[in-house]
């Protein structure tokens, strides 16, 4: 898969809602009621972090629900790459990119949201032809501001913005010329997870599918 053809399927999935949620899972157990209960409220795609041992599985999971796209995040090496494309990941993303982190997400046929926090880093990644990208860490990088700056300059690139994307200030993400969608994990809260709590996920999840872009 060329840059060129994962950006087009990033961008494909970035375009399915407003917010792709971004999810720790530390029960495999619940991964797969917790997904229907995002999909059923609007949000198919969604970012498990390979940050818990409990991860793969819950994309293993999280594959099986209708209308879902599993995505891994927290990609760091080729090895990650390749167990979650085996555990059945339609797409990843990473905080950043390396070259071996690109090439074997290119080998692996992974479509990839390779992550940039500056001009400098989203340029080597436009020069290798990925025109959409993860701004990482959002909030923590200047939030809307710097991303709408970074807009003028280097229009033709598409970003997802994630980390301290929340509802107060999503909107104004959501409103820039070059945000596709946003990454979040409000949608998900822990104790609401904890308590299988899943109409009032399915209602979070509804709320920001709704949200305009």
């Amino acid at each position: 898969m060329t840059p060129q053809e994962t950006s087009v399927k990033s961008a494909e999935i970035c375009r399915l809602a407003p917010v792709i949620p971004v999810l720790v899972i530390e029960d495999a157990g619940s991964a797969k009621a917790l997904a229907e209960a995002l999909v059923a409220g609007g949000l198919p795609a969604l970012e498990i972090t390979l940050r818990t041992p409990a991860a793969l599985e819950a994309i293993r999971e999280m594959s099986r629900v209708a209308g879902g796209v599993v995505g891994a995040g927290t990609l760091l090496t080729p090895a990650d790459v390749i167990a979650a494309k085996e555990a059945g990941a339609q797409f990843g993303v990473s905080p950043g990119a390396t070259d071996r982190l690109l090439d074997a997400c290119a080998d692996a046929d992974l479509p990839l949201l390779p992550g940039a926090a500056t001009a400098t880093e989203a340029m080597i990644l436009l020069e290798r032809g990925y025109t959409v990208q993860k701004f990482f860490p959002a909030e923590a990088s200047g939030g809307a501001p710097a991303l709408k700056a970074i807009a003028g300059p280097l229009p033709q690139i598409r970003f997802c913005p994630t980390g301290g994307v929340s509802p107060a200030n999503v909107a104004s993400y959501l409103a820039l010329s070059n945000t596709l969608c946003v990454g979040g994990s409000w949608v998900a809260p822990a104790d609401k997870v904890k308590a299988g709590d899943w109409e009032g996920i399915t209602a979070l999840a509804r709320d920001a599918a709704a949200l305009e872009r």
